[in-house]
């Protein structure tokens, strides 16, 4: 069965469908290496406090990245607004397409999508839906990297010693904000570090 999450903190007043970012070969490959991924709130959270997440999370990779859901396994959606992945990241084509089905299923819902994964984006195939925002995530902090093909913005962290004021126009409350959850013309979307959900 299919887990909804809803969400706290900053996520407040949001539903998400996330995935266990601890058996993602993506993002264990990703720890290796000198990233934003080494400071990954998901991962502590879920070995931590959060520990209790991680078999619903885990049900959740194995159905959507295992086999394409016929429509009526797809959940419905009430939210006026949704996010695919607050705890989690694309684990092949399989999980994508599943992820874009959702959508397509659920046209008065606003979807966003946050993924390192520009490969299996550039992969698909098919036509993105008008309700899916595609918001990239920058590899490195402190380094907003360039809008790549099919995405709508570019998120990036800052840490407190590289946080321009100029620079942060994430509010760090969703449903005060939603610039991630609308199609508009801020294309570059820029927060502080958090450590355990608050900002450091």
């Amino acid at each position: 069965m299919i887990k909804i999450s809803k969400m706290s903190g900053k996520l407040k007043g949001f539903k998400s469908i996330n995935t266990n970012p601890l058996t993602n070969n993506f993002c264990n490959k990703m720890q290796t290496t000198n990233n934003i991924c080494k400071k990954c709130y998901s991962r502590r959270m879920l070995k931590e406090f959060r520990c209790n997440c991680v078999p619903p999370f885990q049900n959740n990779s194995e159905i959507f990245s295992s086999s394409i859901l016929s429509e009526k396994e797809l959940p419905s959606i009430k939210d006026k607004y949704f996010r695919l992945h607050s705890h989690g990241e694309l684990i092949n084509d399989i999980h994508l397409i599943n992820f874009v089905n959702i959508a397509k299923k659920n046209p008065n819902t606003m979807f966003a999508l946050w993924t390192k994964r520009k490969d299996l984006i550039n992969k698909f195939k098919g036509e993105f839906p008008e309700n899916l925002i595609l918001i990239y995530s920058s590899l490195k902090m402190n380094k907003i990297e360039k809008l790549p093909n099919h995405f709508h913005k570019v998120f990036t962290v800052f840490d407190k010693e590289n946080a321009d004021s100029s620079h942060i126009n994430c509010k760090q409350k969703c449903s005060e904000c939603y610039i991630c959850y609308t199609k508009n013309d801020i294309t570059y979307v820029n927060e502080h570090l958090k450590y355990r959900g608050r900002s450091i």
